[in-house]
């Protein structure tokens, strides 16, 4: 039996997604860019779509559309609690992006700094977790950063000697969107436990992969993207209940002061939020068991097993292509799906537009991961190309992957036929 089958029946459940019909060069479209944000199933779609077709209103009034909104936001955050294993809806909240919603996080949280106080961050995350808090640098507080070895993981010795009682913060990824290294957030969690200080998890790069459960880890705060897992551009933030109260979030007088409405700025987008919730039960049905949450975690289990395969194929296929250096960890030792390389001689935008004409879609540069790609000497050399698999990438596309990769190295694939 194939994989696709004997996992998810990836064949039947790819044809819920409109996107992969679509054809480019003579190829239908493998979509290895999912790192970057993935395709939306049909159900999603409809999902926004009635929103806008039946009860487009704002919110709070005394008529049905507006009533309808309000419940479909607040059943929205529900799903989402149950999805990151929060206690409820009222520990969720909802922002245009996650960058938006952790610069409001650190305004807030530096606003009860004093001068000298420490935030701790890495050289492995994403700038959306590091600009925001050194930004506080102009406000007086100390932040400190630990170091990421060469083989793509953080020096956990490091943390431990930087991380002290004047710690108020640790902020630090789940995984990285650049690399694919998975943290280990438990033992930072019982590092911070040690000196009092609270933790902020960026999960938008492995909330699409694994099954997270907030109580079970400790979290103080944990922000992710819906786009990365099946659904519309929105930002979440999980807040440990009572934390949210205590900041002195900047807010509009008119807006709810108490969480999880006291971050969210302005009118939200109502229609995206309806297919976060969309996207929430699109991952359910993969699962099985008797409560939601049941459905949720083994339907990501699921899909982080069925991708973990997918994945360890393209790094194993890779490994073996001259002229191809794999950055990061091996499989088997903290990884999600996600596999950024280089190429002897190459530029990485050059090796995506070759990939492009073979109907693959890749990314190249840094992604915002800016500071592990500097960190590791590749910025100046134009940073990495990176490939992701989603639940509904297949063997075949991966074929394809390292075919154009070998006829890449190979010479037969090459820029001058592009022009």
């Amino acid at each position: 039996m194939r994989i696709e089958q004997k996992y998810l029946d990836i064949p039947a459940r790819r044809n819920e997604f409109p996107a992969l019909s679509r054809e480019h060069m003579g190829f239908p479209l493998a979509y290895f860019d999912g790192p970057g944000g993935t395709q939306v199933p049909q159900s999603v779609i409809d999902a926004i779509v009635s929103y806008y077709c039946t009860c487009n209103s704002n919110t709070h009034g005394f008529f049905i559309t507006t009533n309808e909104s309000d419940r479909i936001i607040e059943e929205t955050r529900e799903a989402v609690a149950v999805f990151l294993g929060a206690t409820g809806g009222k520990n969720i909240s909802f922002g245009h992006n996650m960058t938006t919603l952790n610069y409001s996080l650190s305004r807030a949280i530096g606003k009860t700094l004093l001068p000298g106080d420490e935030i701790l961050i890495t050289q492995l995350d994403h700038e959306a977790n590091r600009g925001p808090w050194l930004a506080l640098r102009d406000e007086g507080v100390v932040v400190r950063e630990v170091r990421l070895l060469p083989d793509g993981i953080l020096d956990y010795e490091d943390f431990d000697e930087k991380i002290g009682e004047n710690t108020r913060l640790v902020a630090m990824g789940f995984s990285s969107n650049a690399i694919g290294t998975v943290n280990d957030v438990k033992k930072v969690r019982a590092m911070t436990h040690r000196v009092g200080a609270l933790l902020l998890v960026d999960a938008v790069h492995y909330a699409p992969h694994f099954p997270i459960d907030v109580n079970e880890l400790g979290l103080d705060f944990l922000l992710c993207s819906a786009y990365k897992f099946y659904g519309p551009h929105i930002g979440l933030l999980y807040s440990r209940e009572g934390l949210l109260d205590r900041l002195p979030v900047f807010t509009l007088r008119t807006q709810e002061q108490h969480a999880p409405y006291s971050i969210e700025t302005g009118t939200l987008n109502h229609a995206a939020i309806a297919g976060v919730k969309a996207a929430v039960e699109f991952i359910a049905t993969f699962g099985s068991g008797g409560s939601y949450r049941e459905k949720i975690f083994s339907g990501m289990n699921r899909i982080g097993e069925y991708e973990h395969i997918l994945g360890k194929e393209i790094y194993d296929g890779l490994k073996k292509i001259p002229g191809v250096e794999i950055v990061g960890t091996p499989f088997g030792s903290g990884r999600v799906p996600t596999v950024s390389f280089t190429m002897e001689g190459m530029d990485p935008i050059d090796v995506c537009k070759l990939l492009d004409t073979r109907g693959i879609c890749a990314w190249d540069g840094h992604f915002y991961g800016i500071r592990p790609i500097e960190v590791l000497g590749l910025l100046e050399k134009g940073g990495v190309t990176r490939v992701g698999v989603s639940l509904y990438n297949t063997t075949e596309e991966v074929q394809r992957l390292l075919d154009a990769v070998s006829d890449i190295s190979s010479g037969i694939l090459k820029l001058e036929k592009l022009q």
